[in-house]
Order: structure tokens, then sequence, then C-alpha cells
């Protein structure tokens, strides 16, 4: 059998090329974003690719920019590394998905806790919701779509839920933490790195701070077990209320 630190050894070899990986798949991300606002801008007023929509098609087209994160992983791993499975650990196991319900959990707490705080802080013109999303753009917005968008009300909902997590996952936990852990840095130091950066690339600042305790519980799910599968678990638990109180909230 093979145990924890042999299956972490095996994540990170190779892992030289993660670096260009993740770049990659930021350099993706920011592209296919300033690609929709000059090709939407002039059809719609004010367009926003970051901003959920409640017309139709536009709806999932904000999140495209989000699932190109994965992008670059993917590629990656598919030129220079091992594949998907061996290079991150994407085929969940059992310990994986308790682990990861554990972690997310957490993280539903962490960001729970942290939103309270602030607003205890500073007010409720600061961000007045608790239970957000950790992927780029505020859910709740849709709350107010059309009874005949409700498809793409479904389908946003399992990108939330499922797609982004992936992509972001891949990400951060995947690309990014390998390319450190080939570079020797200890495991703590880059459980707060990733935590860091992907609270940082939501650009949101009044929820950055709850998004870093988020992605700390969630990287704590790759720290604990080694594996990305784990942490997209994670994720994926803790943007399903979200997605969940999209349809309690029509």
């Amino acid at each position: 059998m093979v145990d924890d630190g042999q299956a972490r050894e095996r994540l990170v070899l190779g892992a030289h090329w993660g670096f260009v990986a993740f770049f990659a798949g930021i350099a993706g991300y920011h592209l296919v974003t300033l690609v929709m606002s000059f090709l939407m801008s002039g059809r719609f007023g004010g367009y926003d690719p970051l901003e959920l929509r409640d017309v139709g098609p536009l709806l999932i087209l904000a999140f495209l920019p989000t699932l190109v994160l994965g992008l670059g992983p993917a590629v990656g791993s598919r030129v220079w590394g091992q594949g998907l499975r061996t290079d991150f650990g994407l085929k969940p196991t059992w310990r994986d998905v308790r682990i990861g319900l554990a972690c997310g959990a957490a993280a539903l707490a962490a960001g729970y806790l942290l939103n309270l705080l602030l607003l205890a802080v500073y007010g409720t013109d600061s961000d007045d919701r608790t239970f957000s999303d950790v992927s780029p753009g505020p859910i709740t917005e849709l709350s107010g779509t059309a009874d005949g968008d409700t498809i793409w009300l479904v389908l946003a909902a399992v990108i939330v839920v499922l797609a982004a997590p992936v992509t972001e996952e891949l990400l951060f936990r995947g690309t990014l933490w390998n390319a450190m852990g080939f570079h020797r840095l200890p495991s703590w130091v880059i459980l707060l790195v990733t935590a860091l950066v992907f609270a940082q690339l939501h650009g949101e600042a009044a929820r950055t701070i709850a998004l870093f305790g988020q992605g700390i519980a969630i990287g704590l799910a790759r720290y604990l077990s080694g594996r990305v599968s784990a942490s997209v678990i994670a994720h994926a638990a803790n943007n399903l209320p979200p997605a969940v109180l999209l349809f309690a909230a029509r």
C-alpha cells in the first residue's frame, strides 16, 4: 500500500511545468474576460462578464472566464505530464470524499463567520451576503431570473457546484500547489499562498478576508489528502448551499 507521503511525492513529480500551466490559466481567464467585454459592450450597455445576467444564454456566458481557468492545467498535464488523474489525483477515493465534505463544511462555516464579523465591523454597506459563492461573480443576483429562464438558472447552478470547483482547484490546489511543492516550499506556506491567490483572483475587496478563510479550509482538503480530488469535493460542498438558495429566493 502506498502511504500519503509517497502519494504526495508522485503528485509533485515533474511539476516543473506547474508555473507555466498556472500562468497560462490566469492569462486565458483575463484574455477571455477582455474579449467578452469588447464583443458585448456594444450590444449590452455596461456589460460586465463577471456579473451574472438574467437573460438566457448570457447567464452561462458569464461563467466562461472561470471555466477557462482549467485549460492551462489540462493542457500542461497533457503535454508535459502524465494526465489529470496521475498529476493531480483527480479520481476521488472514499477518503477524499470524507476529507472533502469535512473541509467543505469548514469552508462554509469560515465564510459565514468571517462575513458576519465583517458586517459587525463595517456595517451592511460592505457586503450583506453571508452565504456567497466562491467563484467569480455574485450568484445571488440570479434570484430575479424569469420563469422562462429556469433552464439557464439550473445550468448556472450545475456550473457553480460541479464545473467551477474542478477548474479552480486544478489551477490553485493543482498546478500552483504542485509547482511550489516541486521547489520544496513548506506545505503550510503553500496552503496560505494558494488561499491568498484564490481570494485575490475573485476581485471582490469586501469579501477577500472571507474568501481567504474559505480558501484555507478548502486547501486543507488537499493538504490532508495530498490529492486535488478532495479539494474539488470541498469546493463543491462549499458552493452547494448558495446554488440551492438561488431557487429558494425566487
